[in-house]
């Protein structure tokens, strides 16, 4: 019976979701009533459903719900999990999306983009509902990749600003990062284990530790890999720069998003797969190092803002770094009533930010009282001058970020080679002799056989170098995305016990999703003079549905879960041999970059200030 309630409070959601998407855009009244009668309806019944499973002994409830491929020795299911942990976050997480959803039914009242704001929360809520419900990685992969697009919408909502766009873009290629880190979490953790493991197999010790023995670099690896993902989900060092670039979006997406609920799923993360990591004291160190060093740099940036969200914004990376000590150091229930006061009170923080600057400003005229002695004063003036000046400039992170993708840019750029010519005469041509020697596979020296899905993987990452670097050209850095797939798919053809089956279920959304991009972007150039990449076009003011068909077709090549890709993602890493360390890397790599490639050409397309000039053209900064 519990079961069923699991099915209703994942589905009512998405069913929400749906009726706020075909609803039209000037039945305000209707939108907003929709929103919240989803969100309170879900709430109401979480709490009824809590106390019953409270009444009957809080079981841990795991169930497999719907497996969507199997093959000799792997099998991609979905499974849902409820325990605890599930239990607050969900407490928590419907209780404010309801408050908030109520707040900006008055609070975006005439905005046009009224229907959108409902349409991405929703769609936020359903991702987050994926997530905390979320039984293995696999299914909580499908839940985070949801929240990191709603994430990239609302921090864009004033898609016709150069800031909130820029930022938003920032924030995607973070997650992006963090969602690759779960892809090299989830390869290891198969070949660790032999099998697509759940949360609640997790807590048997006896199958963790076994597994562990002869394997501990293995098991080390997961959990940094894990670690990163958590990390760059909620903000922790070196990614603690994108939380306040991400409070662009309106004042009360910030507030459920990046003051309360999506910013801590990093500490849902590590609270879930603490049985893997344990056992492993320099796993637990490195995290209470992180989360500490992340706590005091956080604190200096936070006191010299002069911006209140942004304030905000650093202070709850302060709480969350001393919430990823407490879940180091095993004291989970801790973890969990900090997380839910961190919560609620970042959340009122921000929805109160407003009036709370002209108070202050009031305060500050007539009521102003000295700063009261403190342990700052004790240390000499070189020192605090010096944490002054690097707390102003917050630490440089934001610099360090984009000094981790320079050399990327630079490589990119060089790629001249790589244009429209030269991968219709060379590089196709290299492709169809990839596919013969696959055909002639068993002829082929071993030596060679070993080299060619390092060095095939190798040329779909030159591909998607440059699509991420191109200026002029949008079909050719279109173009190069899809390629860039076909030579990954090639690449693992040559790996032991993969099937060509595997290969179609994979590229089968690539190429569905590849020809609709195409085919938008060559109508949108028949209506259009300007459409390239040099600068933002924002022709998502003129052109909404060639907009949301080209986001449609830009989520299908990042391996969004609205095609077979998705899962052939996780087939294609559930065949590179730990040894591959090589084909891990390259392949990895394509899949952070091809992301943040395409959502580059849908924000650079459709976003920003228009591009014709006798439309109203927003300021620069928002």
């Amino acid at each position: 019976m519990m079961h069923s309630f699991i099915y209703f409070f994942i589905g009512l959601p998405f069913i929400g979701f749906l009726l706020s998407l075909i609803t039209p855009r000037n039945r305000e009244n209707l939108i907003s009533k929709i929103a919240i009668y989803t969100v309170g309806l879900h709430f109401i019944s979480f709490v009824a459903f809590a106390g019953y499973w409270l009444c009957n002994g809080h079981p841990t409830i795991d169930f497999k719900n719907l497996v969507l491929f199997r093959s000799t020795g792997y099998e991609f299911f979905i499974d849902f999990c409820f325990d605890k942990i599930t239990l607050v976050y969900m407490l928590v997480g419907a209780f404010l999306t309801f408050l908030v959803t109520i707040y900006c039914s008055y609070y975006l009242h005439r905005e046009s983009g009224y229907k959108r704001f409902f349409n991405t929360i929703l769609f936020f809520y359903v991702g987050y509902n994926m997530t905390v419900f979320s039984g293995n990685l696999e299914t909580l992969f499908v839940g985070w990749e949801i929240l990191g697009i709603s994430s990239f919408l609302l921090i864009a909502y004033y898609r016709d600003r150069y800031l909130p766009v820029k930022n938003a873009f920032k924030v995607f290629s973070i997650y992006r990062l963090g969602d690759v880190g779960l892809i090299l979490a989830m390869w290891m953790a198969h070949h660790l284990f032999h099998e697509n493991i759940t949360f609640l197999q997790l807590q048997n010790d006896e199958l963790v530790s076994h597994h562990l023995e002869n394997h501990t670099i293995i098991g080390t690896f997961v959990a940094l890999m894990i670690l990163i993902t958590a990390a760059a989900k909620s903000a922790q060092l070196p990614f603690s720069s994108w939380l306040p670039r991400a409070m662009e979006g309106p004042t009360p997406s910030s507030a459920i998003f990046y003051g309360s609920l999506s910013v801590h799923l990093g500490v849902f993360l590590l609270l879930r797969t603490f049985p893997l990591w344990e056992h492993q004291f320099s796993v637990r160190i490195i995290i209470v190092v992180l989360g500490l060093t992340t706590s005091i740099i956080a604190t200096g940036i936070a006191r010299v803002q002069s911006s209140i969200k942004s304030q905000i914004a650093y202070a709850s990376v302060c709480q969350i770094g001393l919430i990823f000590i407490e879940v180091a150091c095993g004291f989970e229930t801790l973890a969990l009533f900090h997380f839910a006061g961190n919560a609620f009170l970042r959340t009122y923080q921000l929805l109160v930010s407003p009036s709370s600057v002209s108070y202050l400003i009031k305060e500050q005229f007539y009521n102003f009282v000295p700063r009261p002695t403190s342990l700052e004063d004790s240390f000499s003036k070189k020192i605090k001058y010096t944490f002054y000046i690097l707390s102003l400039k917050e630490f440089n992170l934001d610099t360090f970020i984009y000094q981790l993708w320079r050399p990327l840019k630079i490589i990119g750029r060089a790629l001249n080679f790589v244009n429209s010519r030269n991968v219709l005469y060379y590089f196709v041509p290299a492709y169809i002799l990839g596919l013969i020697c696959l055909y002639f596979e068993s002829g082929i020296p071993t030596q060679i056989h070993n080299f060619l899905p390092t060095f095939f993987s190798f040329i779909g990452f030159v591909m998607v170098l440059k699509s991420y670097t191109e200026r002029k050209n949008v079909h050719l850095a279109w173009i190069l995305i899809i390629m860039n797939h076909f030579w990954i798919a090639l690449a693992i053809s040559f790996n032991e016990h993969y099937m060509y089956t595997q290969s179609l279920l994979y590229l089968s959304g690539i190429v569905v999703m590849g020809i609709i991009g195409f085919i938008t972007i060559q109508k949108l150039k028949t209506i259009e003079e300007h459409v390239d990449l040099n600068l933002f076009n924002g022709h998502a003011y003129e052109h909404p549905k060639f907009a949301f068909v080209f986001l449609l077709s830009c989520l299908g090549l990042t391996g969004f879960p609205i095609t077979p890709t998705f899962i052939g993602e996780d087939i294609i890493f559930s065949h590179i041999r730990e040894d591959q360390v090589a084909l891990a890397f390259f392949t990895a790599s394509s899949l952070i970059i091809d992301g943040i490639a395409a959502i580059r050409i849908y924000s650079r397309v459709f976003l920003g200030p228009h591009i014709k000039t006798y439309h109203q053209s927003a300021f620069k900064s928002s």
